[in-house]
């Protein structure tokens, strides 16, 4: 008699409708902008991340040293989010509570807190608690949210 075995290091594929497929989130929510965010963050991934963020994108933050804030548009944001994540060994985001949020059909104002670890090498690892004041726009024909304005609200 003949009795199969089943490998654990080769198992099989789970075609249950329970397996969502793709970890990446549906846009048409708010919140599958943030977790989509966090992924883009995770695999380090400026593809992902650039569908996040606006034609018409402001990032600002509060420059304690200089005692004056600093903003910049999309495209700046898309090649400082691009060094970081080249430069970056890994990069681990946990969003927290939301603290406020105001929303109607096309827009949407959610302020929450976060921790980001990064590691640039194993000696070399940075912890930020802080807080994020974003703004979203929902584009009417595609239902799908983006990110307008960010306020990075930590103190630094």
């Amino acid at each position: 008699m003949f009795t199969g075995c089943k490998n654990p290091f080769a198992p099989s594929l789970d075609f249950s409708s329970q397996s969502s497929g793709s970890a990446l989130s549906d846009l048409t929510t708010t919140d599958g902008v943030f977790k989509n965010f966090q992924y883009a963050y995770t695999f380090q991934d400026t593809s992902i991340y650039g569908k996040l963020i606006n034609s018409d994108f402001n990032f600002s933050y509060r420059d304690y040293d200089q005692g004056f804030d600093v903003t910049w548009g999309r495209d700046e944001e898309m090649k400082t989010t691009y060094g970081l994540f080249q430069n970056t060994q890994r990069l681990d985001l946990i969003w927290n509570n939301i603290i406020l949020s105001s929303k109607d059909s096309l827009t949407a104002n959610i302020v929450r807190g976060f921790n980001l670890t990064i590691t640039f090498n194993p000696t070399d690892v940075v912890r930020i608690d802080g807080r994020v004041n974003m703004n979203l726009s929902r584009n009417p024909e595609t239902k799908k949210w983006t990110i307008t304005n960010w306020r990075d609200e930590s103190n630094f």
